[in-house]
């Protein structure tokens, strides 16, 4: 099992939820010189659970709410579409038990995990009575009874899960945060600031960016600020010198990422809004095609991550 280097964190700006997509890779080295294989096995336990369930459950509340109002399915719809089922959770409660039993213990992070999978275990059945009930049209013979009982319990299974799942991300991430610093520090001391220093330094602040975006009511001025200073690292990756060498491939993606940073950033300082078409692919999932937007970003920074982990000499 490849240990966890970064994570794609969920982005609400804009009031768009958009579940993002856990990526683990590298060696141990990459976790700092202090981490240990059994802190490695317990992380990504961690991170399997939400690479494999998160973004699926945050997708069948978005299925759901395409046609239902906020007060629950009347049986008047045009459309009903009923709802998304997950991948069964029983993995992810055994290896989130076993994960915890683990050293180095974290009350914190052990708490949060057991919350993440207590949660989406109760998700599960639940979505699937859902299912069961839409997809066989049974509203058509209880005049959406079945369907209005089951609205107030869907909501409250997802908004726990909404929950479990941002505090599991966070604990997760303070843990990922001290040791890319550490790490980062670490290879200046033996290296000096060469191309493996400002790989290293591009997805930190990268990762800074992201986050800067990830308020409802995004700050104008931490984001400019986040931006300029992963601007200026990205431009230090480009013209330094030595080896290994940076690959194509990793600042192509870099400089996607910067791209769609500063459209984003320019729509809200602008207060651009979108257009009819733009709403309608942000409304239909595709909003990755829409300049500007959380979902371009979020695609961008993790095909980021993904040319990373490919290797950054590509």
């Amino acid at each position: 099992m490849k240990p966890l280097l970064a994570i794609a964190l969920t982005l609400t700006t804009c009031g768009t939820v958009l579940a993002g997509t856990l990526l683990t890779s590298g060696s141990a080295q990459a976790q700092g010189r202090n981490t240990t294989p059994s802190e490695v096995t317990k992380m990504n336990a961690y991170v399997g659970c939400i690479n494999r369930l998160s973004a699926r459950s945050y997708d069948s509340r978005k299925r759901y709410f395409s046609w239902v109002g906020k007060n629950g399915p009347t049986g008047k719809e045009r459309i009903i579409y009923g709802t998304y089922t997950i991948y069964d959770t029983s993995d992810c409660r055994k290896n989130v038990e076993k994960a915890n039993a683990l050293e180095p213990r974290d009350a914190d992070l052990e708490s949060a995990a057991t919350a993440y999978a207590d949660a989406v275990s109760k998700l599960e059945p639940l979505l699937k009575e859902a299912d069961d009930y839409y997809s066989q049209e049974n509203y058509k013979d209880d005049r959406m009874a079945k369907g209005k009982a089951l609205h107030p319990r869907l909501v409250a299974a997802w908004d726990a899960f909404a929950g479990a799942d941002k505090n599991l991300r966070k604990s997760v991430d303070v843990i990922n945060d001290r040791r890319a610093t550490d790490k980062l520090a670490e290879t200046e001391q033996k290296e000096g600031k060469k191309s493996r220093y400002y790989v290293q330094a591009v997805m930190i602040h990268a990762k800074r960016l992201l986050r800067a975006n990830e308020s409802d009511k995004p700050d104008l001025a931490a984001i400019t600020a986040a931006l300029n200073t992963y601007e200026e690292t990205v431009n230090a990756a480009e013209k330094v010198d030595g080896s290994p060498k940076i690959g194509s491939m990793f600042m192509s993606s870099a400089k996607s990422y910067l791209v769609s940073a500063k459209q984003l950033m320019r729509r809200l300082r602008d207060k651009t809004p979108y257009s009819q078409g733009d709403r309608m692919m942000l409304n239909a999932g595709s909003g990755w095609m829409v300049e500007g937007s959380p979902q371009r970003l979020l695609r961008d920074y993790n095909q980021l991550i993904e040319a990373f982990n490919r290797g950054v000499n590509i």
